[in-house]
């Protein structure tokens, strides 16, 4: 920017100094409660605009900015040379403005020092192309070289500032992601598979290596899958790159907590579904859960959002952090709509209501250059607000009056999901059908159910399920023999189980076991999967449930005597013809339903419906508007509800009994009224 420009723009925020007067320390307290915050980037800009950033940020009822991501060649210009006291300078001024730092090692994206002198840390890609500087997430994850600097520089980073006492976080590099194809990596594969199984043998069997003569005399014979592969090698790869994000993760964690307290969490930023490597494994050394949540194009859907916040809290079973979200806009999408006006402060308090303690924005100010100019922000790149600004300022009144009742509460709920990464590779990899998308089949489950009970955990197959009394897993794919084991107790113990189409048809190993689906829970069913058929048209269902079609996939079901059907499948291509689609059974004290079809919405409604009166589920909020959003957060005594209307018309909801209006100074109502993005908090009495 040149020194006219700069002036221009100084003198612009000066006079907006004069509108957004300082405003006073929120009552909402460090890394707890409800908190507000802002990714910002100090090293872009002259040091005397940071003041009037930060002045911005308090007058919008900011409590927290995430910063030092990507700032790599401004902390470390050179090797082994550090420059950290403008971080901290950056750091401090925030606590003048009663701002809170989250502090973000820079690893994502190393200066070109280190790539060109090093190109041993670079990427390489599947196609056997080295990465060029430039971009970012371009290392090796597997690189020792490249892991020493990691180790340095946050370690360097936490010896000058984790005792900052607005210090109040980490955040481990940035969306970690990319695997790399080189030699050391596949080196790291074999040893790690030889280490896995021991001897060649146990592999060739496991992997069926006699198909397509496959079979490895050697361990350095092992390739890295590229494409299509054997399966038990895709998902050995898969599991081989989760080790490595983790130890990656560990190996910066163990630099920062040298000198970080354990008061300060370190997390890192996931991209909500994303399955490149298995979360669970990899956020179980990590502090707290936080993710990136982006609409893109388009526009909030409450069910598929609210699907991924349950997932992500469901990876340590505990609130988690939204640490990115967009202001308005994304850069990378083909359309890059503006949310509509209301739909931002919506957007945060759905994250709020299914357990976000922090809503964090991507970016406080556009970048005057990089690939993501276009991207929204809070503040254009003259100095001053932009229209969401304002929206963004109410979203943070909101939480200062909502935190001392939200404070301590979380979902909860008597309903889980079982959502397995192994499970989703290994549909992803063999799909049988290219249009069968089981990320739309868990949410048809999680919009229908969701609807009745407010709050459902979207959680790992092997925790603890006795006490949920509903259990769906609509994907189930890999059931070994233990986990059959784990499902079956929770059957006998008063537990109702749901699977969905394709559960129980492969071993731990991506094998396709020796038994029918669902393979060693067949006899807990009594019944099982005679044959599974790619639908090329719906086929029609009907029984007690009702009528309706199922698309994309169907299962012909067997039943023994005391497993009932509760739909058949109607005339389609002779095999299915009144064959079972939904089996049933008691067993113990639970219950037991197979589910081999893949239904349609208003079946869906009906299904979830039975499944409600027939487990014993109940409702603290009974039924509501078509549109209306309910979530419910609990604890310390307290009940509260968060009330969302996503449609695009006023509607009224009845409440249950009378509630006290967080939003409105506590007036205690009996009904609400909510407008086109409208909210409303409401405690219990």
């Amino acid at each position: 920017m040149n020194a006219l420009k700069r002036l221009l723009v100084f003198s612009a925020v000066a006079g907006l100094l004069t509108v957004f007067a300082p405003a006073q320390k929120t009552n909402a307290p460090s890394n707890s409660g409800l908190m507000l915050g802002v990714a910002w980037y100090p090293e872009q800009w002259p040091e005397d605009r940071w003041e009037k950033d930060l002045v911005l940020m308090q007058a919008a009822g900011i409590h927290v900015v995430r910063i030092g991501e990507f700032a790599w060649s401004t902390m470390e210009p050179s090797e082994g040379k550090y420059e950290l006291d403008w971080l901290q300078r950056a750091t401090r001024l925030a606590a003048k403005h009663h701002i809170d730092v989250i502090l973000g090692t820079p690893t994502a994206a190393p200066p070109v020092w280190l790539t060109q002198k090093y190109p041993d840390t670079l990427l390489i890609d599947e196609q056997g192309k080295r990465a060029v500087h430039g971009n970012r997430a371009h290392f090796s994850f597997t690189s020792p070289r490249y892991r020493e600097f990691c180790r340095k520089i946050a370690e360097e980073m936490a010896r000058k500032l984790a005792k900052e006492p607005n210090v109040i976080g980490w955040q481990l590099d940035n969306e970690v992601s990319n695997p790399s194809y080189d030699g050391y990596t596949r080196a790291q594969f074999q040893e790690w598979l030889k280490d896995k199984y021991k001897g060649l043998d146990a592999l060739n069997q496991h992997w069926t290596t006699a198909y397509w003569s496959q079979t490895y005399f050697d361990w350095s014979q092992i390739p890295i899958p590229v494409g299509g592969n054997n399966p038990g090698l895709m998902l050995d790869w898969k599991r081989f790159i989760t080790d490595t994000w983790y130890s990656y993760l560990s190996n910066q964690i163990a630099a920062i907590r040298k000198y970080a307290p354990a008061s300060q969490p370190i997390c890192t930023n996931t991209m909500g579904l994303f399955d490149g490597f298995d979360h669970y494994k990899v956020e179980s050394e990590l502090d707290i859960v936080a993710w990136d949540h982006y609409v893109g194009q388009g526009h909030l859907n409450p069910d598929f959002a609210g699907f991924i916040h349950d997932l992500n809290r469901g990876l340590k079973q505990k609130n988690f952090w939204v640490i990115e979200t967009q202001p308005g806009a994304v850069n990378w999408q083909s359309i890059n709509n503006v949310l509509d006006k209301g739909e931002v402060r919506a957007m945060a308090w759905h994250d709020v209501a299914h357990g976000a303690d922090m809503v964090s924005y991507w970016q406080w100010r556009s970048a005057l250059n990089g690939q993501e100019e276009y991207h929204g922000v809070l503040v254009g790149a003259d100095g001053t607000p932009v229209p969401v600004y304002d929206e963004v300022k109410q979203v943070g009144n909101d939480f200062a009056k909502a935190y001392p009742v939200l404070a301590g509460t979380s979902p909860h709920s008597e309903v889980a999901m079982l959502h397995d990464y192994d499970s989703r590779w290994a549909i992803d990899w063999q799909k049988h059908n290219r249009n069968y998308d089981q990320i739309k089949i868990h949410v048809s489950y999680y919009h229908a159910l969701r609807k009745l009970v407010h709050s459902i955990d979207v959680v790992n197959p092997s925790v603890a399920l006795k006490n949920y009394k509903v259990v769906v897993a609509p994907n189930l794919s890999l059931i070994p023999d233990s986990l059959a084991k784990h499902l079956r107790e929770y059957v006998e113990q008063g537990g109702h189980l749901v699977l969905g189409p394709r559960a129980g048809m492969k071993d731990e190993f991506n094998a396709l076991l020796t038994e029918r689906q669902p393979g060693a829970l067949v006899d807990t069913l009594g019944g099982r999967v005679e044959q599974f058929y790619a639908l090329d048209q719906d086929v029609p269902l009907e029984g007690p449930l009702g009528s309706g079609h199922s698309s994309l996939w169907a299962e012909q079901l067997s039943a023994k005597p005391g497993t009932d059907a509760l739909l058949t499948f109607g005339k389609s291509n002779g095999w299915l013809d009144r064959q079972p689609a939904i089996i049933s059974r008691k067993v113990g004290k639970g219950r037991i339903t197979y589910v081999g079809a893949v239904l349609d919405e208003s079946l869906m409604d009906k299904f979830a419906g039975w499944i409600f009166s027939t487990s014993g589920l109940h409702s603290a909020f009974g039924l509501i508007p078509d549109g209306v959003d309910v979530s419910e957060r609990s604890g310390n005594g307290k009940d509260v509800f968060v009330l969302i209307n996503f449609k695009q018309e006023n509607q009224s909801v009845q409440l249950p009994k009378s509630m006290k209006r967080v939003l409105a100074n506590g007036e205690s109502v009996s009904s609400v009224n909510l407008p086109p993005y409208g909210v409303e908090v409401l405690e219990a009495q």
